[in-house]
């Protein structure tokens, strides 16, 4: 069983130097390619489907390789399990920045955008970490090249990408958008538990 101290730390991780690294590379990656844009909304739709999510999906499976986590890694769930605690505790952090500015939108909309955010943030960024965090403990227990853990990373980059995408696709309407992005992150949570499951019984 995955200890609770570990747990705590991948979550304190997320919320804490995941997000302040994530934010760190994003301005960089934004001072470094802004240069090459004329078009304002062009540049704000690269950053949101593609530096965004390459920033966040590098920061936060990063605590998996933290002295304190890498010896916890015992199994293949555990990657998994890491993996999606450290990417809940990342969207906590988030979602507190985001509710802050919501609040200036009435009650009403505060509601309603937070629910919405909590569900797809948390099952985002818990479905895409914990994908990298299973390829790094397979790459780990295994003992192979840490380059094997690029796949995963770049589903998991993917995925995030696609979901930023599909929540601010304007052309088939907010709520068919919202429903697709939901539907994406839905199923991928859907298989990383599916997967711990079976790993479970498999005692991997």
């Amino acid at each position: 069983r995955e200890r609770w101290s570990t747990i705590l730390f991948c979550f304190l991780w997320g919320a804490s130097l995941a997000v302040i690294a994530a934010l760190f590379l994003e301005i960089i990656l934004d001072i470094s390619i802004s240069i090459s844009f004329t078009s304002a909304d062009d540049f704000t739709l690269l950053t949101v489907i593609l530096i965004a999510p390459f920033a966040e999906e590098i920061a936060k499976p990063m605590a998996l390789r933290t002295k304190t986590v890498r010896r916890s890694l015992q199994e293949l769930e555990d990657g998994l399990i890491y993996g999606a605690v450290a990417g809940l505790g990342f969207s906590a952090t988030e979602n507190l920045f985001y509710g802050w500015s919501f609040l200036s939108e009435g009650l009403t909309v505060f509601i309603i955008l937070m629910s919405i955010r909590s569900i797809g943030g948390c099952l985002l960024h818990a479905s895409a970490t914990a994908l990298t965090g299973y390829g790094y403990t397979k790459s780990l227990l295994f003992n192979t090249s840490r380059i094997r853990v690029i796949p995963y990373f770049l589903l998991a980059f993917f995925i995030h990408g696609l979901y930023n995408f599909l929540v601010s696709w304007e052309e088939p309407g907010v709520l068919m958008s919202l429903g697709a992005a939901l539907l994406v992150v839905y199923l991928v949570i859907k298989l990383v538990r599916y997967k711990i499951r079976t790993l479970d019984m498999l005692n991997l």
